[in-house]
């Protein structure tokens, strides 16, 4: 499986100043070389490489193989459609291949090409990175971000042995719960709505004082809130998958695919906090981490999950008294509707094949 090594690059001020402009460059390269493509409507990469390639050489004074990696990254923005002129971003990320970019990971340094020639330059990571590094094979992405240079590095790795499973560990997933489990275990979204709110309230002062001094803390605040629900969602998911591993059963999710399009919502508050809710990227850990660990992900169609009686199998809405609670009309059994949702789950795994395997790209 492929997987993405971060590293930050650590350069000294002329080789800052080489990278930024070998950015600039090559991308403002890309803009020529998707003019060109669309006044010529010709967006294939070999095509295009016969028509421009000696032009761009010598207009930006690029090498050979920075050229071919630029004609790939214009004609693979042409894919996702046609019908407008790609432009792109002056420190727009470029890749790198094996020609034009060499890893010495036992020195914990890379020689990159920039237009002041190669470039040997330190990097730093953690000890995850490194160990994933080993593994490196493809391209690399240099990218810019918020003034630093950050290599994005592929990795392939060797899947390990998907472990045999009978049972299934049923995952609801959840605004109020972010996840609760068939085995009655629920993760609350309590302290991400907390500090949702907090850091919303913030912003919003912030932007009604408009000062110099609110701006910048403005600035600070960016993303802040999406990186911490990022590690929420990752420790949610290495519990769930290595709870799943010991004791030997596969992880069960419900398709929540379109979701936001096939429900409704009612209030503006309640809107924000369903907009906040990162199931995808929950799942994607999910999906990624059970793959490095054998465990097996199946996902189950969501109909009637909460409706339906673990105990008796009888559906009907009015068993879903509340967000919370769960009470049968027929037979009487009270359960959290949560768990009793997250039962279902497991148990529509175990007896009906599931719509779907889990095929999540991971790198």
């Amino acid at each position: 499986m492929k997987l993405t090594a971060k590293v930050k690059l650590l350069p000294d001020e002329e080789q800052r100043a080489y990278l930024l402009e070998t950015l600039e460059r090559a991308n403002r390269a890309c803009d020529y070389i998707s003019q060109q493509a669309w006044d010529a409507k010709v967006f294939s990469p070999f095509k295009l490489q016969k028509r421009v390639y000696a032009d761009v050489r010598d207009r930006f004074d690029l090498s050979a193989q920075i050229v071919i990696r630029l004609l790939s990254k214009v004609c693979d923005a042409y894919k996702l459609d046609k019908k407008t002129q790609r432009q792109f971003r002056r420190h727009g990320a470029i890749s790198y291949d094996d020609r034009i970019l060499k890893w010495y990971t036992d020195k914990e340094r890379v020689s990159i090409w920039s237009v002041g020639n190669r470039l040997n330059i330190a990097y730093q990571c953690g000890e995850r990175q490194r160990e994933l590094l080993r593994s490196q094979k493809g391209e690399s992405d240099l990218v810019y971000h918020k003034g630093a240079f950050y290599l994005l590095a592929t990795c392939d790795i060797p899947d390990p042995t998907e472990q045999e499973t009978e049972t299934a560990l049923g995952v609801d997933l959840g605004v109020t719960n972010i996840a609760t489990t068939s085995d009655g275990e629920m993760m609350t979204s309590a302290t991400i709505e907390r500090k949702r709110l907090k850091s919303a309230k913030l912003r919003g002062d912030l932007q009604k004082r408009g000062t110099l001094s609110a701006k910048r803390h403005l600035k600070k605040l960016a993303g802040k809130q999406a990186r911490f629900q990022q590690d929420v969602n990752h420790c949610i998911s290495k519990r769930l998958v290595l709870e799943s591993k010991h004791t030997k059963r596969a992880i069960t999710l419900e398709d929540l695919t379109h979701i936001r399009s096939r429900t409704r919502v009612r209030g503006t508050q309640e809107r924000a906090r369903r907009s906040n809710w990162a199931f995808a990227q929950l799942r994607f850990y999910i999906a990624y981490k059970a793959k490095l660990h054998g465990v097996r992900v199946d996902v189950v169609d969501p109909r009637y999950t909460s409706q339906r009686c673990f105990e008796c199998g009888h559906i009907e809405k009015a068993n879903r008294k509340s967000q919370s609670e769960f009470s049968c009309c027929a037979c009487g059994h009270t359960a959290h509707a949560d768990v009793n949702a997250a039962k279902n789950i497991a148990f529509w795994a175990e007896v009906i094949p599931p719509i779907v395997s889990s095929k999540q790209k991971t790198a």
